[in-house]
């Protein structure tokens, strides 16, 4: 019996104290998502030497195990391509049966860290997004203070903010060489800026509601529909709970000009709401080149922006949001004599344009156990111009509602690895539109009537983002559109990203876009005159079909790394629409080209960050954009879009002095570009080799305080020769000392008119 109660309090305590414990967790990302496959192992280390106790992958959940680890002291070790390595200690006691401890695994670098949506309509990792994204942030933005977000996206790789006339300052945004017509610009994922509103919509979009901007090179039709043919522009608005309580940034240059950012978030019950207001004032005429014209639009820009989040009691990850806004702008551009008076008059030269304009942006989780999301929109945008002597009056509302299913699918069986996040949506569109020219007018001549455009365009789309593999991703889609004026539209893509290891990526895609189009935006020109306007046929939706392939690398170092990221392009457009002007000086023809055009090249971006004072981010692009037509001989005929450099080049280079300033050199450079010439012109028909170079200093205090100050245009270039004849804007001595037949036409621009000039803005920002 002795024996025996001696044996039992030898052996209990082995089974008391020598148990094994069981160790388990999840591991995901930064934005809480898995991390299938992912390396798991824990080591015990002694003095001199380590031992591996046990190691495992994660499934295609992001979950892990660990079985019978003894009493002791370890280190957990967790790696995964495309991530920082992660290093935890953990101590099992002897009281312990089981632990579970959760794994978060960061990007490989800070860059890789941003977050993109555009991609997938899903928040993702830059790093894991199939689909290459560029994002700007404010930051950016801050190193070289602009007006409006069509100037700040200048200072994007391959983007190109271009203005297409030198009197009411009309523009629009080129990537990769493609006009900006087939650039989509979004807010929050909603067609906002659109058809009409192109034209000058996109200088009110302040840059105080801009959280972050994300950009996709290429067709993005399958998930965004019409206008996402050459490119496509993501404003992504603030988070109410994540901006600052008060936000301020006022500023001027010695042109006179002025501008006021403000802001501010609070918090009402459950909901969260952020008041944003810019106001952009400048009324000061130059004439710097002694044309008797303005150099700069006079604006006066007012914008109101307020964005609401409510959140569940219930379900917080489930969350509705509600954003709405008004801007009002008043532009004039002329002759420098032109009064209110004069507006629509034949005696003095003006072209003055208001724009009243609302819009309407929402989202709403419905509380359904399946992940559906239900987003909409609605935008109205009125604009009375007065170019010269011709009116333009021109009305537009656009409704879109949308649909979307987004939910991970389990594995088949368990030996398949792959997951499949798959994506359904259905989308509604409608577009009215109404102006005073021949194209909103019945055809019948004898009782004509205005008839408004009214447009409806349903849609269907699936995707699917397919992790075959640690290293390998493919995301498939396909979208069908029925447009009521056009029928069937089919919108395929496909992309594939091949992780080679935590420093390369290699991305590649195939997509199609396609583009419906509005006349107006196309050519500005053709609803301000007293020709008849003819649609040669039944117009085709404007189509490209691109390919995409895409390198990032990270060469580290212990102090910091180099970001490189380089593309190739090509895009292949047809069904292009154009205007003829030449079939007699009565009509102006509209019809697809009888042809194609094509804009490839490469890009090569550079983000420079080490662990000392200077950072900088250097970008180039070379492109190769033509257009190829069949004439009435049926011989080829190849010609280069207006505006469109060989080469660009973006540059960004600050420094930090320890006593809280920083000075940041930033501008552009652009090798000469073909520019619209005159028969027998005098002027040059390409500009010349040119470079924007801009200089800023920045003082900050640690209450959020923010004084900053610079020059734009260091270098003071000026184009040359602007406007033909802007002595004669009516064209009134056409047959007077001119023997070339020179016409008036302000659309000789490559350039801003605006010489060096200095600016100063005062910036506070109280967090929450």
């Amino acid at each position: 019996m002795n024996r025996i109660i001696t044996i039992s309090f030898l052996v209990f305590p082995v089974l008391i104290w020598g148990q094994n414990v069981r160790i388990a967790g999840t591991i995901t990302d930064n934005l809480g998502e898995p991390v299938p496959f992912a390396h798991v192992l824990l080591v015990k280390t002694h003095k001199e030497s380590h031992s591996n106790i046990a190691q495992n992958t994660s499934d295609t959940e992001g979950a892990y195990f660990l079985e019978n680890v003894p009493q002791g002291v370890y280190t957990l070790v967790v790696t995964m391509v495309g991530f920082q390595r992660k290093e935890q200690k953990i101590e099992i006691k002897a009281t312990d049966k089981a632990l579970n401890i959760a794994i978060k695994l960061l990007p490989a670098d800070e860059k890789l860290q941003e977050v993109v949506i555009t991609g997938t309509m899903k928040e993702v990792s830059r790093s894991q997004s199939a689909v290459p994204i560029d994002i700007i942030t404010p930051k950016l933005f801050l190193k070289n203070p602009t007006p409006n977000l069509f100037e700040s996206i200048g200072m994007v790789n391959g983007v190109q903010p271009t203005i297409s006339c030198n009197v009411c300052n009309t523009g629009d945004i080129h990537i990769n060489g493609m006009e900006g017509g087939y650039t989509m610009v979004m807010i929050d994922g909603m067609p906002i800026v659109s058809a009409l509103s192109t034209v000058y919509g996109l200088m009110g979009i302040p840059n105080s509601i801009v959280e972050r901007i994300e950009i996709i090179k290429g067709p993005s039709s399958t998930l965004y529909g019409s206008e996402a043919v050459g490119g496509l522009i993501n404003v992504i608005t603030k988070q109410v709970s994540k901006a600052p309580r008060l936000s301020l940034d006022i500023n001027s240059t010695s042109y006179a000009d002025a501008g006021l950012d403000a802001a501010a978030s609070f918090k009402i019950g459950n909901a969260s709401t952020l008041l944003s207001t810019n106001v952009y004032h400048f009324q000061k005429r130059w004439d710097i080149n002694q044309d008797n014209f303005t150099d700069i639009t006079l604006q006066k820009r007012v914008s109101v922006f307020n964005k609401w989040q409510f959140l569940r009691k219930k379900d917080k990850k489930k969350q509705n949001s509600l954003a709405l806004r008004y801007v009002y702008e008043d532009r004039f551009g002329g002759e420098m004599q032109w009064q209110r008076k004069h507006r629509g008059g034949s005696d003095v030269y003006g072209e003055s344009i208001t724009t009243h304009r609302f819009e309407l942006i929402g989202q709403y989780d419905l509380p359904t156990k399946a992940p559906l999301k239900w987003q909409y929109s609605y935008n109205y945008h009125d604009q009375n111009s007065a170019y010269g002597n011709r009116p333009f009056l021109a009305t537009q509302h656009i409704g879109f509602n949308q649909l979307t299913w987004q939910q991970p699918l389990s594995r088949r069986s368990p030996l398949d690895s792959k997951i499949h996040n798959l994506l359904v949506g259905a989308a509604l569109r409608y577009t009215f539109y109404d102006d005073n020219s021949a194209l909103t007018r019945s055809s019948d001549s004898l009782n004509a009537q205005n008839q408004p455009s009214k447009t409806w365009l349903p849609g269907l789309f699936v995707q699917n983002d397919m992790i075959l593999n640690q290293k390998h991703t493919l995301l498939a889609g396909i979208r069908y559109d029925f447009n009521s004026n056009h029928g069937n539209i089919f919108s395929p893509r496909l992309n594939w990203k091949w992780t080679l290891n935590a420093s390369n990526t290699l991305r590649l895609g195939f997509g199609n876009g396609y583009r419906v189009v509005n006349l107006f935006s196309e050519d500005e020109r053709a609803f301000n005159g007293a020709r008849r306007i003819i649609i040669g046929s039944d117009l085709k939706p404007e189509q490209s079909y691109n390919a995409n392939l895409n390198y990032t690398t990270t060469l580290t170092h212990r102090h910091g790394y180099i970001a490189l990221d380089a593309s190739l392009f090509y895009t292949y457009f047809t069904n292009k629409i154009i205007a003829d002007y030449f079939k007699n000086d009565q009509e102006i023809w509209f019809d697809n080209l009888k042809g194609y055009a094509v804009a490839r090249g490469a890009s090569l971006n550079a983000d420079v960050n080490f662990d000392n004072p200077f950072k900088a981010n250097i970008g180039i692009t070379a492109l190769n954009v033509f257009q190829i037509e069949t004439n009435d001989f049926n011989q080829n005929i190849k010609t280069r879009p207006v505006q469109t450099p060989s080469v660009s080049a973006v540059f960004s280079m600050s420094y930090a002095f320890k006593n809280k300033w920083s000075l940041d050199l930033t501008g552009n450079i652009y090798s000469p570009m073909l520019l619209p010439v005159q028969e027998n012109d005098f002027r040059p028909d390409h500009s010349p080799w040119f470079c924007l170079m801009n200089i800023q200093g920045t003082k900050t205090w640690k209450n959020g305080l923010q004084i900053y100050g610079g020059i734009k245009n260091l270098l003071n270039f000026i184009p040359q020769h602007p406007i033909m004849r802007p002595f004669d804007p009516f064209d009134r001595q056409i047959g007077v000392n001119n023997p070339n037949g020179y016409t008036f036409d302000p659309s000789y621009n490559y350039a801003p008119i605006q010489g060096i000039r200095t600016f100063v803005g005062v910036r506070y920002i109280l967090p929450k």
